[in-house]
Parts: C-alpha cells; structure tokens; sequence
C-alpha cells in the first residue's frame, strides 16, 4: 500500500519511543515521510535512529514531557527546525491505572487525564499552530480508544475510560475548528493490541488474556501492524473528506 503524496512530508508521533506509537511512525517512514519522535522516555534517541537506518528517511528525536504545554512548543519548534513543518500528527502518548473507582486518588486522576488529556491538546495545539501560520494543510490523527466508547471489562480503569472519550469528543472539537483552514483531525480507537508492553502483561497474566480473547468476535487480540493501513490513509490526502471522525479498530469488540 503506498500513498504517493505522503513521500516527503514530516510526520510528529507522540509517545513514539515504543509501541503503538513507534509502530505508527514505522509506518510513516515505510510511506517515505521524515519523521520526529516524541518521548519522555530515555530511548526516544535509538528509535529514531532505528528508523532512520532501516528506512532511509531523516529524523529528529526529542525528549518530551506531553503534560508541559512549554516541553510541547519547544519539542515541536525543534522537530520544525530540524526536519520542517510536520504536516501530520499522531498522538501515541497514553497511559493507565487499573483501581476501583472508590479508591482512585487525586493524584492517579490527574496523572491520567494529564497525560492523555492535556498532553494529547497540547500536542495538537503546537501542531496546529504551526500549520496555521504556515498556511498549509495537515492532518491530526488523536490516538483514542474503544475504552473512549465501552467499558471493557473485567479491569476498572475509570479514568483511562473517561480520557479516551474525552480525547474523541477533543478531536470532533478541533475538526469543527480548522477545518476552514485546511487541517483535518480524526480520532483512532484501537481495541486490544499487542504491543510490547501489552504482550509482556498477557504473558504473565494468560488467564485475563484469554478473557479478552474470548470477547473478540475477531478471535485476536490486534497486532501494532493492523493500525498502519488506517493511520497512513488518515494521514495521505486520500482521505481528504475524512474529518471530525472516531474510527474504531477493535476485530469487532463493541459490536457485541
């Protein structure tokens, strides 16, 4: 699959050290584009040389807190200067915190909107902001959930749930709001996915895995892979009338 018009423009990936997010900027590089990488993880560096040498594109790596609206601008001032303006965004930075709903404190609440939240406005807002006085187009793709929809259980993850329908409704929101000014902004809400740390978590705990299986109507648990088809097609001007969007990818999860 390869969307021609994407060769050569520059791609930011939130949360791109590992995971989802690696995985998406992978797919990116396949399509050609330069790619930054944000993290606040240490190895954000070796990812994007990772990239680089497998694929042959340019890179920029920067050390990233998505909760610092100041880390934001400056990560994407730096990725701009490096690289140029990134015409597409995608939000991988995320976490959660399993807890009974009673027992959550304040500081596992904010930590959680924080990051998936505020970090995921801020990231946007520095992208758009740049694509705007640039007075070009891009496309923002805001990395949600099918937790954002459904309450999957058995975990309780209340405030994972509420973040990811907050991101989705976030991106309607910025959809409405530039769509004047040619940047598009769709909502991904990916179901069970292995990812590293995902397969890591199943492995020790088969019994809970094989709960989640058993409600899949796909019989799978997702691969990082399966996301790339939607996320590249997002991205291209293939999906040009493609906005204000939450486009769930779960094998069949919240149909039943």
């Amino acid at each position: 699959m390869k969307f021609n018009d994407l060769e050569g423009r520059v791609a930011a990936v939130t949360g791109g050290a590992r995971g989802l997010g690696f995985s998406a900027a992978e797919a990116f590089a396949q399509q050609g584009c330069a790619v930054a990488l944000f993290d606040i993880l240490p190895d954000v560096g070796s990812s994007a040389a990772r990239l680089a040498s497998e694929y042959g594109v340019r890179t920029f790596a920067a050390h990233m807190d998505v909760t610092d609206q100041k880390s934001v601008a400056e990560g994407f001032a730096g990725a701009a200067a490096a690289l140029g303006t990134a015409q597409i965004l995608l939000t991988a930075a995320g976490i959660t915190i399993w807890n009974d709903s009673v027992d959550v404190s304040a500081a596992q609440w904010r930590r959680v909107m924080s990051v998936n939240l505020d970090g995921t406005f801020f990231s946007a807002q520095a992208f758009g902001r740049r694509l705007i006085t640039a007075g070009i187009p891009g496309s923002a793709i805001l990395v949600s959930s099918m937790s954002g929809s459904v309450v999957n259980t058995p975990q309780h993850q209340v405030s994972y749930n509420a973040s990811k329908a907050a991101v989705t409704q976030l991106a309607k929101s910025l959809a409405v709001e530039w769509a004047p000014v040619g940047i598009r902004v769709n909502a991904i809400a990916p179901g069970y996915m292995l990812s590293d740390m995902t397969r890591q978590f199943t492995d020790q705990n088969p019994d809970l895995a094989a709960d989640w299986v058993a409600r899949i109507p796909a019989g799978r648990m997702g691969e990082p892979s399966d996301l790339h088809g939607l996320v590249v097609y997002l991205a291209s001007d293939a999906s040009s009338y493609v906005t204000a969007q939450n486009l769930v990818i779960d094998g069949g999860y919240t149909a039943v």
